[in-house]
């Protein structure tokens, strides 16, 4: 399906990776690598952790690559070049038709392009497909998809899967544990199929700081040229800057606001939790676009990523914020939420105290992996939450069907 660039002779399955200067690490790096997103884990810096990562913004170099663009009609059958940091140059002599993706951000992008669901990705409990809910005609069954993390990444899985392109930042698998190499991403580039992607979910990661950073919708449209359906990434692009009209008028001045912090409770009965300051990154997406006045940024408690740390609940009480987002429970519905997580702080004989307790103002934060899809769900949900918007605030069946194809 791919060859290389400048290769002349007959299709391969190799497509020219470029990774452009960008230094490749491969040091074991202090950060999580499994679990579920429930709620019920015990140290995110641990391989049984359920903590993301993501906050703290870095310098990115430019992006030194060009991209070929051809014309609109999808999808193309002649070869076409796609660039991304860090990768590079990618050269596919057809549409890809299977696929592995990193997480969810790639796999509700992937939704969004009307494409089949991807085979695998990290780890499929944090692929809440429950957001497609609200969305007529569209739904993901998860039953069959694979994760990739299982208390490691095998190169075996990867030729199991047989994926056409692995859409995933190859520094990311080579830093997340100690078990692969630059030698083993060649090898499954070589004999499988090419990696393509940057992880634009956080911005924290020392490795990350000599290439460049992709916004959600920058991600989305790459992806958009690989599956050749960049008119449905147009059509997606207009639905958001709608839903950013419509949202602007529900966000009250800085002055009306209230204080949130959002944190990663640990278990059902959350006694500590994981401080998150409020960062670049996709999986803040949400509620930078809703300005959230994060209350820990002006603390001196030091964000999860810096410090692998987590508060309890007297140090919670000193800053006292008025909203408490948590992470961790997307798994759990909002009663089933309300009926254990908020339950066990309402008859707790210190976070009763707490005012966001006291005031019924605690509520989930929001999945770490969002796409263009997620973040229009989590973004209304939010602003329901926060600022008490009630209305719909993106067309739901416009969104089914850009999914369909009817553009």
């Amino acid at each position: 399906m791919w060859r290389e660039s400048g290769d002349g002779g007959e299709p391969t399955r190799r497509a020219y990776l470029k990774y452009g200067g960008a230094v490749v690490t491969s040091g074991l790096l202090a950060g999580c690598t499994g679990g579920t997103d429930s709620g019920s884990t015990a140290d995110p810096t641990g391989t049984a952790a359920g903590t993301p990562s993501e906050a703290e913004t870095s310098t990115a170099t430019a992006e030194s690559v060009t991209e070929t663009r051809t014309a609109t009609a999808e999808p193309e059958s002649e070869p076409y070049t796609v660039s991304m940091a860090p990768v590079g140059e990618v050269t596919f002599d057809a549409v890809p038709e299977t696929w592995v993706a990193n997480n969810g951000s790639w796999a509700d992008m992937g939704v969004a392009l009307g494409l089949e669901p991807p085979k695998a990705v990290w780890l499929t409990s944090r692929y809440h497909t429950q957001y497609y809910d609200s969305i007529p005609g569209v739904s993901v069954d998860r039953s069959d998809m694979v994760s990739l993390y299982q208390d490691g990444v095998s190169k075996e899985l990867f030729y199991e899967l047989d994926g056409d392109v692995h859409v995933m930042d190859p520094h990311f698998l080579m830093n997340r544990f100690g078990g692969w190499k630059e030698s083993d991403i060649d090898e499954i580039d070589e004999n499988v199929g090419p990696f393509f992607g940057n992880c634009i979910y956080a911005q924290h990661y020392p490795w990350h700081e000599d290439y460049r950073y992709y916004t959600l919708y920058e991600g989305f449209e790459k992806l958009a040229h690989v599956f050749q359906r960049r008119e449905r990434y147009a059509a997606f692009e207009s639905i958001h800057d709608e839903f950013q009209q419509n949202l602007a008028p529900v966000v009250p001045g800085q002055g009306e606001r209230p204080s949130v912090a959002v944190l990663w409770g640990v278990g059902d009965g959350p006694e500590k939790f994981y401080p998150y300051i409020i960062g670049e990154g996709t999986g803040f997406k949400h509620l930078r676009d809703l300005g959230v006045r994060d209350t820990l940024a002006s603390t001196d408690i030091r964000d999860f990523h810096g410090s692998r740390a987590a508060i309890d609940i007297e140090t919670l009480l000193e800053v006292d914020p008025e909203v408490l987002m948590l992470r961790g429970y997307e798994s759990k519905s909002a009663e089933t939420f309300r009926n254990t997580v908020v339950e066990f702080l309402r008859n707790h004989a210190t976070a009763s105290e707490l005012t966001a307790v006291r005031n019924g103002d605690v509520y989930r934060a929001g999945g770490l992996y969002q796409g263009p899809i997620t973040n229009l769900v989590l973004t209304e949900r939010t602003a329901g939450q926060l600022y008490d918007a009630d209305e719909e605030l993106f067309d739901r069946q416009r969104v089914a069907d850009v999914v369909a194809g009817e553009l």
